[in-house]
């Protein structure tokens, strides 16, 4: 392919109409840039110039090569540009995904303060559950996922992110929230509000409670932790839900301290094994492992 140097050398000549002038320009010798020009009307098989004492003329073909020329270079110079602008992260994007939790209550603030050092950078979040998030990871449609573990393939790099108690809510008006705590069994038969099954942290939820031996109603099943906090809030219901989605002072209800009964979920970051990370990607996984 014909060097964009010697396009360069010839758009440079065709703009100053002489040979002598563009030499100056482009800070080489005559000789050095008339072989540049006879270079590159050998590779592309044409006559470019005309040539006299005034100067130069552009052929039919000359005048061809300077207007498609003129735009490969804009669009060249356009394509390094971009490339440089990505790598100093002055643009960018970066896709990812998460559960209800992640996407409502972790990642918020994390962008916020990725985007104060680095404003041109643009995030496009999907919500989805953990199996969702690891199938758009390994099918690239997102770089990045925040799931719950365990994760179902070999192929995805699994960064441990934070553990997450599960707790238990209830409103402040159903007749356990007078009590300071109570026990795993004092759970049999109650009415809960579940999250969507099969999502990891119902399967998470269920397989606990199951093994402490205690049967539970799952009456409404909902996706997100504000809805959930506010049907609990408006009913007898109670719910497990994630003490990072509760936060410190839930309205309309309280965390109940459960004996017996401990329910943790590791939270990780995703990404497919072997793709490397936009250079954007890499330093938000690395700011929200600090945070």
């Amino acid at each position: 392919m014909t060097d964009l140097s010697l396009l360069r050398s010839f758009l440079q000549v065709a703009d100053s109409g002489t040979i002598t002038t563009a030499a100056r320009r482009l800070f080489l010798t005559q000789p050095a840039l008339s072989r540049r020009l006879q270079q590159l009307e050998s590779d592309l098989g044409a006559e470019l110039f005309q040539r006299s004492r005034q100067g130069v003329q552009l052929t039919e073909e000359g005048r061809l090569v300077q207007r498609l020329g003129s735009d490969l270079v804009d669009r060249w110079d356009h394509l390094k540009d971009s490339v440089s602008a990505i790598s100093s992260m002055d643009t960018g994007i970066v896709r990812l995904g998460g559960g209800a939790t992640a996407v409502s209550f972790l990642l918020p603030s994390a962008i916020a303060q990725f985007q104060r050092s680095h404003p041109g950078i643009l995030f496009q979040v999907k919500e989805a559950g953990s199996r969702d998030v690891e199938r758009d990871v390994l099918e690239e449609r997102i770089e990045l996922g925040i799931v719950t573990l365990p994760v179902s393939s070999d192929a995805v790099e699994v960064l441990p992110l934070r553990r997450d108690r599960i707790v238990l809510v209830v409103s402040k008006q159903h007749p356990l929230a007078h009590k300071s705590r109570i026990h795993v069994t004092s759970l049999e038969d109650q009415d809960l509000v579940g999250f969507e099954s099969p999502s990891a942290i119902r399967s998470l939820i269920d397989g606990a409670l199951q093994e402490a031996g205690v049967r539970v109603h799952v009456v409404m099943e909902l996706r997100s932790i504000p809805a959930i906090l506010r049907m609990v809030g408006a009913t007898d219901c109670l719910a497990f839900v994630s003490q990072l989605g509760v936060g410190q002072d839930p309205e309309g209800v309280r965390v109940l301290p459960v004996t017996g009964l401990k329910i943790e979920r590791q939270m990780a970051i995703l990404r497919k094994r072997d793709r490397p990370l936009s250079p954007a990607a890499a330093q938000f996984v690395e700011l929200l492992r600090k945070a």
